[in-house]
C-alpha cells in the first residue's frame, strides 16, 4: 500500500512538472519621452485582438524617453501578440489628427510596417516553455 501511495506522489510530481510557465521580455525601443504611460497589452488569440474577447494580460508603466524594459511571467507556451500604446497625455487613447494619422507613440510584436492597425497574424510571435524576448520598436 505504502508503494501504490509513492508511486502515485511520484506520477503527480512528474505530471506537474511538465505543465511549465515561460517568461516573456519585452523590450520597448524609442520611445518618445518621459510624459504619460505606456500601455501594454498582450493577446493570446485573435478573437481578443479583434475585440471580441479580453486580452490575456495587460501592464501601465511610467513613460521614461528611449528603451524600457519589462516582463510577462508565467505564460503558457504558445502564440501571442503586443500591442503597445504611449499614452502621453493620460487620457486612455491613442490620439489622432484629423487624418486619422496617431499623434502619440505605438508599437506591435514583430514591428510591422503598416499605415493601418496590424492584424493578429501580423504580429503573432510563439513563446517555447524556455521563455522568449520580443523588441517593439515605437513609432
Amino acid at each position: 500500500m505504502i508503494h501504490r501511495r509513492n508511486a502515485l506522489l511520484l506520477s503527480c510530481l512528474f505530471l506537474s512538472a511538465g505543465a511549465t510557465a515561460a517568461k516573456l521580455d519585452v523590450t520597448l525601443k524609442d520611445v518618445a519621452n518621459n510624459q504619460g504611460h505606456v500601455l501594454v497589452a498582450l493577446y493570446d488569440s485573435e478573437d481578443a485582438w479583434e475585440g471580441r474577447a479580453k486580452n490575456l494580460a495587460g501592464q501601465r508603466i511610467v513613460a521614461a524617453a528611449g528603451t524600457l524594459d519589462l516582463h510577462f511571467a508565467d505564460l503558457a507556451p504558445g502564440r501571442y501578440g503586443l500591442m503597445v500604446m504611449h499614452d502621453e497625455n493620460d487620457n486612455g487613447k491613442l490620439d489622432s489628427n484629423l487624418l486619422g494619422i496617431p499623434q502619440e507613440g505605438y508599437g506591435f510584436s514583430n514591428n510591422p510596417s503598416l499605415m493601418r492597425r496590424a492584424n493578429f497574424d501580423e504580429v503573432v510571435f510563439e513563446v517555447p516553455e524556455t521563455g522568449h524576448s520580443v523588441v517593439v520598436e515605437m513609432r
